[in-house]
């Protein structure tokens, strides 16, 4: 139980840190480079299992497998960000976790392993429902930001409008070149 609440904290601190980087991208070489350095990150973590044995390799493993997914999801997000990279950044992230849970779970029996393996699968789930929420909500903000923008182009035309409307009543007040200069004025004073 410990270690899934020690997951699903590393988990919530990993996709807070993730959003800032939304923004950014990068270029083909870096893009490149990356791949070249996860790749070797993958080898070396895997070598480091080597000398393990039984469970605790195969919980090396698990972990080296899920570094590297997670690292490529990564990768990708920073090289192509976009909500749906996002998600599956956070996808990997959860798959990763739920793999190693799984792998820990292998150490005990009976109902304590059954429970654990639920526990584990829960959490991922919970965590790719999140990313999920995510990847909906940007879209819906998305789409919200572009409507009321749309909107506020709308009434700030109809404001003017309106005070255009006001400034050449207070004209029709005048008459003769005053009439006409005052015209003149709110034409040029609201673009019309």
């Amino acid at each position: 139980m410990k270690t899934l609440n020690k997951t699903l904290i590393t988990l919530a601190i990993g996709l807070a840190l993730s959003t800032g980087a939304m923004a950014q991208s990068m270029s083909k070489p870096d893009y490149t480079a990356g791949k070249d350095k996860i790749s070797a990150d993958f080898k070396t973590d895997k070598a480091a299992c080597a000398p393990l044995a039984g469970n605790a390799k195969d919980i090396c493993k698990a972990q080296a497998k899920g570094k590297e997914k997670v690292a490529r999801a990564e990768l990708e997000h920073s090289y192509k960000p976009s909500a749906k990279t996002l998600k599956q950044h956070r996808d990997a992230k959860a798959n990763a976790d739920l793999a190693v849970a799984k792998e820990r779970c292998d150490d005990q029996t009976g109902n304590a392993k059954d429970v654990c393996v639920k526990e584990a699968k829960a959490a991922a789930v919970a965590a790719k429902a999140d990313a999920k929420v995510q990847l909906k909500t940007s879209d819906a903000n998305k789409d919200a930001k572009e409507k009321t923008s749309d909107a506020r182009k709308d009434a700030a035309a109809d404001k003017q409008d309106a005070q255009y409307k006001v400034a050449k009543e207070k004209c029709d007040a005048l008459s003769g070149d005053a009439k006409d200069a005052c015209l003149n004025r709110a034409k040029a004073s609201f673009g019309k």
